[in-house]
């Protein structure tokens, strides 16, 4: 056996992917499974997340791909996403938190509903989807989460505020739980993307005077692809990445180090 191989595979391994049928959740889904882990997808609309099942089952013949269609800011259905778990059986060993969303605007303009909307969406979910996982993550030898939080969370960039605050406070979490879960051989990393080509930015990057303004506080001069920032998540995922946790690591065409 050749064990430097294996430090950069996922044989073994069943991850849970939330937010999975489209844009950086997609592309992590299809990553971890070819890197060979076996696929647990959670996303909103369950009859577009059943083609997304289908098709990767089609791609990765010997990954297991299995659907569940739950809108996890819904305490409820953060629960029978765990009670559909148990019922497989699955040892599930990575969990990556992708699920989101955003309401941009003025913070003056928020609604509380709003706000604690956003929150739900990219705090509190992430929050109890650790919590829940950790029983079964403890159970394995080289478990790992990975959040997928923002370079909002560091900086400012115009996503209105409740965002920037969920996200800065997702990493926080990070931190905190790579602390206190080491004893537990659970690593807990998150990635930071800035502007990711998806259906989500394609509005405000159709604005060709805001997207050279984007592009103007980008070193690389690009826009990222969802499969960069699913390369960063599953590296944090793999045994090669055994002595990393509680970083949050930006991708970002190094728009975090630009300066003045």
């Amino acid at each position: 056996m050749n064990t430097r191989i294996d430090a950069w595979q996922l044989q073994g391994h069943t991850a849970l992917v939330t937010g999975a049928s489209k844009g950086i959740g997609y592309a992590a889904a299809r990553e971890l499974a070819g890197l060979g882990a076996d696929l647990l997808l959670v996303a909103r609309d369950e009859d577009y997340l059943e083609q997304v099942r289908t098709e990767l089952a089609d791609d990765f013949p010997g990954i297991e791909v299995l659907a569940f269609g739950a809108d996890l800011a819904e305490p409820e259905e953060r629960l029978a996403v765990f009670d559909w778990i148990a019922d497989l059986g699955a040892p599930l060993s990575l969990l990556v938190n992708n699920a989101g969303g955003n309401q941009p605007m003025a913070t003056l303009d928020y609604a509380q509903d709003d706000y604690r909307a956003i929150f739900e969406q990219n705090l509190f979910s992430a929050f109890e989807m650790c919590r829940l996982a950790h029983p079964q993550l403890v159970q394995h030898a080289h478990a790992a989460i990975v959040n997928v939080g923002s370079v909002s969370g560091i900086t400012h960039v115009r996503t209105g505020s409740p965002y920037g605050m969920s996200k800065a406070a997702l990493h926080q979490l990070t931190r905190n739980l790579a602390a206190e879960w080491a004893v537990d051989g659970i690593r807990v990393n998150a990635v930071a993307p800035w502007y990711i080509r998806t259906q989500r930015t394609d509005g405000a990057l159709a604005d060709p005077d805001y997207l050279d303004e984007v592009l103007d506080h980008t070193p690389l001069r690009r826009i990222g692809e969802p499969e960069e920032v699913a390369a960063a998540i599953a590296f944090l995922c793999l045994p090669a990445a055994s002595y990393i946790t509680g970083q949050v690591l930006a991708v970002d065409g190094g728009f975090i180090s630009y300066g003045f």
